[in-house]
């Protein structure tokens, strides 16, 4: 499952340099996580770095994007394969 950053998002900017794929980056009025590169630090850390320093608790599961456990590592994978020269 993808995460997500709601519009009650404040700016804060402490999520995106914790996020070890790289998903997160500033969209239009909020921060925004590209679906395709997050898998919820699976690879990286036992919990999803952005939700535990998100100080207003707005990074939930994105509904439209459940993946299991195995779908995030097969994306880990995939996100490391492809960064690797």
């Amino acid at each position: 499952m993808a995460l997500m950053i709601t519009d009650e998002c404040i700016n804060c900017d402490v999520c995106e340099p914790e996020c070890p794929n790289q998903a997160i980056s500033m969209g239009p009025e909020f921060y925004e996580i590209a679906p395709d590169k997050c898998t919820e630090c699976v690879g990286h850390f036992d919990e999803p770095q952005c939700v535990q320093v998100c100080p207003v608790a707005c990074i939930p599961v994105n509904p439209d994007r459940v993946e299991t456990r195995d779908q995030l590592w097969s994306k880990y994978r995939l996100l490391i394969a492809s960064a690797t020269p």
